[in-house]
């Protein structure tokens, strides 16, 4: 009997971890950027540009480097004791796991395979087992360690491979949009997951749900 027949409308859930399942505490970052005269978030702005965040996240350079790249960006504007303040700030920026989210994907993992796709950091593994998220998933396809990431078509590739499943019947979540569209190219159903209510909805499709 396939899973259609069972009223399945997928069998593999592919779903981001930053901004969906794990979220940043950028309050203190805020009052350290007010103190500096720039405005808040400026400092994200600099470290998620293409040029200092895609060689952290593809695993080129280490945490060290990727800092001080920040730290180089930011001294033009508020000089090179603050920026050092700002870089470093961000790069510790503390956070948490969304219990609502990480119960729903545990959910999830009872009727089939759960495959984080992420663009992180090599440190992500460290900081799954922080959260008490080291056993959460089946596969975690992590951009420093597979070399390429979203929303390039091959990660998802990759993440669909892991789960064993066709794209055509995986459903991918993600808080950008871009990336569900990627997603959605291969044939995968895509979730743009703005809040817990979003994955809720299309979790409740699922059997026994």
């Amino acid at each position: 009997m396939t899973s259609e027949t069972l009223g399945r409308p997928f069998d593999a859930v592919l779903c981001d971890l930053d901004n969906v399942v794990r979220f940043y505490d950028m309050a203190p970052l805020a009052a350290l950027e007010r103190a500096a005269g720039v405005a808040e978030g400026t400092t994200a702005k600099v470290a998620y540009s293409p040029e200092v965040d895609l060689p952290f996240l593809l695993g080129r350079i280490t945490k060290e480097a990727w800092v001080k790249s920040m730290v180089s960006a930011l001294s033009d504007r508020v000089g090179p004791a603050s920026a050092h303040v700002l870089g470093t700030a961000f790069a510790a920026a503390p956070f948490r796991a969304d219990d609502v989210v990480v119960a729903m994907l545990r959910r999830v993992r009872a009727h089939m395979p759960l495959v984080l796709v992420t663009n992180a950091t090599p440190e992500l593994e460290h900081d799954l087992a922080r959260m008490g998220l080291a056993d959460l998933a089946d596969h975690v396809v992590s951009s420093a360690r597979v070399g390429v990431a979203k929303p390039d078509p091959l990660i998802y590739e990759i993440a669909a491979a892991r789960a064993g499943v066709a794209a055509q019947r995986c459903l991918f979540v993600d808080d950008r949009e871009e990336n569900v569209e990627a997603a959605v190219a291969l044939g995968m159903t895509g979730v743009h997951c703005r809040e817990p209510a979003d994955l809720r909805t299309v979790l409740d499709l699922l059997p026994d749900g």
